[in-house]
């Protein structure tokens, strides 16, 4: 069996070490979304963490908002990459749980990832 994508090299050193991108997609039909589920209020929190934390800029962090990432069933969702490593989380204790362990140390937060 082939792989259907090609590997591309990785460059030495990405502009930001870590990026995560917060979904914060509204559905106007009713359905689940993550912005139901307050995204907004987490990523407001993340991006100002990041901040005070002075981990913003080249070589650090970025809190990114995305639109539907495809995963708002199991939401709320953010990914953090280059790691790939995808969570949920419920209150303003698991931000700072991710900001903390993942986002300054490095060490994915087990209990809030979502299994593939």
């Amino acid at each position: 069996m082939t792989d259907k994508f090609t590997e591309l090299p990785l460059p030495e050193k990405s502009y930001f070490e870590r990026h995560i991108f917060f979904c914060l997609n509204e559905r106007k039909n009713g359905e689940m979304s993550c912005a139901q589920q307050h995204a907004r209020k987490a990523f407001d929190q993340c991006k100002q963490k990041i901040r005070d934390a002075a981990l913003s800029g080249q070589g650090q962090v970025r809190v990114n908002q995305a639109g539907c990432l495809g995963r708002c069933e199991q939401g709320p969702v953010a990914v953090v990459y280059p790691e790939g490593t995808w969570y949920t989380y419920v209150d303003e204790a698991d931000i700072d749980e991710i900001v903390e362990s993942h986002l300054k140390a490095g060490k994915p937060v087990e209990r809030l990832r979502l299994q593939d």
